[in-house]
Formats: C-alpha cells, structure tokens, sequence
C-alpha cells in the first residue's frame, strides 16, 4: 500500500506540502493540474507540478482528475478531437512517472451534496451531507448556484466554474440517454484510449457515482458491483481499472464494500482508493463522518483486510474529513482530520500485516 494524500497546487491549496510530508507514513499525493476538460496538458507545467513535489519529498505517482469531455460521454463529433488530446495527455503524464489516472464518466456532476458543512451534533464538527428531501424542487441550476456559495471561494472537483456555464446546454445533450447509450459512448473512449496506455504503461481507474443513484433523470452507470462488471469488459486489460471510493460506494447501503474490494482486486482492477467512511440517517441521506468504524456504517477494519488481502499494493488516500479544530478551508479537504484517517488507516494496516506473520 502507498498513502497518498490530495492536494491542489500551491496556488489554491492552503495545505503547504511540507504540512502533508510531516504526515506518517505519507509516501506522495494523488494530484492535480487545474486543467478544462478536453485540453492537451502541458508538459512544462506538470513537470513544474512534479519538480515542486519531489523538492519535499513526496511522489506523484497518481493523477486525479485528467477530466473526460462531455462532447466524448455524449458521442458528439468534436470527440474525436478531445479524445486525440486525452491520449497526448497520457504519454505526457507517463513520460513523468505517472502510473495511474483517476477520471471518472459521470454525465455533469462529478458529485452531489446538499450541504458542505452540516454541523455534526455528537462533536461539533461538520462534513459534507447529502438528503434528497432537501432537493426539494430545486433542479441542477440551483444546486450549481447553492454549491457555488457555499465553498467558501474554493473551486471543487467537478463543480469548475467554465464547465458549470455550460450546464442548460449540457443537460440537453443527455436527454433521452439511456444508460447503455452511455456505455457505448464509454466503450468508444476506452477502445481509443486504453490501447495507449498499455503501451506506456499507465493505468486508468474510472471513480464511481456519488451518491451511488441516479441523480435529475441522468444515466449513471457507475455505482454497484454489477455496473463496474460491465466497465471493465468493455474493454478487457489490466490497464482498464477502478478507483475504488469507499464512500461513494458506501453511500448506498446495498453495496458490500468489502466484497466489492475482494470482486475486483482478485481480478486485479483496482488502481486506486480512496478510502472514507459515512453515516447513514435515512433514504438516500447521510453524512460523512470521520474514518474510525465505529463513527459511521462502513467497517473499515474489514475494508482495509479486504485490500491486503487482494490489492495490497494499490495507492490509497484517507478522503473527504471532517472541518474540526475550526479550521478553515476548501469543504472536505482540510488537513487534520484526513491526517487523522491516514493515521487510523496505517494503524489498521499495521495490524493486518504483523497479524499475518
């Protein structure tokens, strides 16, 4: 297992890398290049990227999110052209070093909340939170707008403003979408691209929905044991992988977490984890809580066993904590509580592997 932890660049992130270095057991970042969707990343820029993280003593191994263009979800013409610049972008990120991309082939939204600071009863402290009531009649313009203001200044993975001003025009694209319209879209882009990346060597590892249901009528075709099956056969390579989020996944009591991990890592498709825990309080309603078991609904004890047990060589990163100890800063990426779930999950860790000795 290698710990990594997300970071932003030191342009937006208030976390400097010297902060995350001091963290135990931290061996490098899932990072980010604050690119639109459909662009050729440049090198020069990421190779900055890579010099910075490697002065303080961390690796960038992984990358999270090279975003997928919608005009390629939706199979319009102009793919073809975006998905020429996703595979340029992947040769560049492997002459880097880069093993593994996250991305996701989410229609719109990367994820929904409908608060990003409920205040927590039992302690004080607030974390992201999600009840479909609270919907209410509001439809995808006005949750853009509400998540907008509540995100204190910060730009959220997902919500980029330049792809946000788009949002009536992309709504319209996805009418009438079926979810194996998407998929062959999916498969169109996988066929393209995934060939690349066995040759240099990189691997892509698709997110999952969140939450774990179909959201404003859209299809989503990323949220169970069964939708993931169908990903990785649509094109069939130990390239073709998962980022396995625990909390996405969680936050639909069906899924086995546990079981999921053991599915895929035995077929070795898990590229990456993240790993965080949530609190159910209903129907399609929870919040997310800190990553001790014992706060929330997910075992995470077993979560962490299944990983050694059948991917115990995969990148994890502690995701989504809490706000605590008043800090201030971007919702569900502050420092102290995801360094206290990187904490808990090396102990956990720790465990698993002097118990199997």
């Amino acid at each position: 297992m290698k710990m990594t932890f997300r970071w932003y660049g030191s342009k937006t992130d208030p976390i400097p890398l010297k902060f995350i270095k001091q963290i135990p057991g931290m061996t490098g970042l899932m990072g980010l290049l604050d690119k639109p969707a459909g662009v050729d990343w440049p090198e020069e820029e990421f190779a900055a990227l890579r010099k910075e993280v490697q002065e303080a003593g961390l690796e960038l191994e992984v990358i999270e999110s090279v975003n997928v263009h919608e005009d390629i979800k939706t199979g319009l013409p102009a793919r073809d052209e975006y998905i020429e610049n996703y595979i340029s972008t992947v040769r560049m990120l492997a002459r880097q070093g880069v093993k593994v991309i996250v991305y996701n082939f989410m229609p719109v939204f990367d994820w929904l909340r409908t608060d990003l600071a409920r205040v927590i009863p039992e302690d004080g402290s607030n974390s992201l939170y999600f009840d479909e009531k609270d919907l209410g009649a509001m439809g995808p313009l006005e949750i853009v707008r509400k998540t907008a203001e509540d995100s204190h200044g910060f730009t959220l993975p997902g919500w980029e403003p330049e792809r946000l001003a788009l949002l009536e025009t992309t709504l319209k694209q996805y009418e009438g979408m079926t979810g194996d319209d998407l998929r062959k879209n999916y498969k169109y882009f996988l066929d393209a691209v995934i060939p690349v990346c066995e040759e240099v060597g990189v691997r892509m590892a698709c997110h999952p929905d969140d939450p774990a249901w179909p959201i404003f009528g859209l299809p989503r075709i990323a949220h169970s044991q069964e939708d993931f099956d169908k990903i990785v056969a649509l094109h069939d390579s130990p390239a073709n992988t998962l980022c396995l989020c625990t909390g996405s996944l969680g936050s639909n009591p069906d899924n086995d977490i546990p079981s999921i991990i053991r599915h895929f890592g035995s077929m070795n498709r898990i590229g990456a984890m993240h790993v965080r825990n949530v609190k159910y309080l209903g129907y399609h309603h929870f919040r997310e809580a800190a990553h001790l078991s014992s706060t929330g609904d997910l075992d995470l004890y077993e979560i962490m066993k299944a990983v050694h047990e059948t991917c115990p060589d995969t990148y994890i990163r502690p995701d989504h904590g809490r706000m605590i100890w008043d800090e201030q800063g971007r919702p569900g990426y502050g420092l102290y509580d995801r360094a206290l779930g990187a904490a808990y999950l090396n102990g956990l860790w720790e465990a698993l592997e002097k118990g199997s000795c």
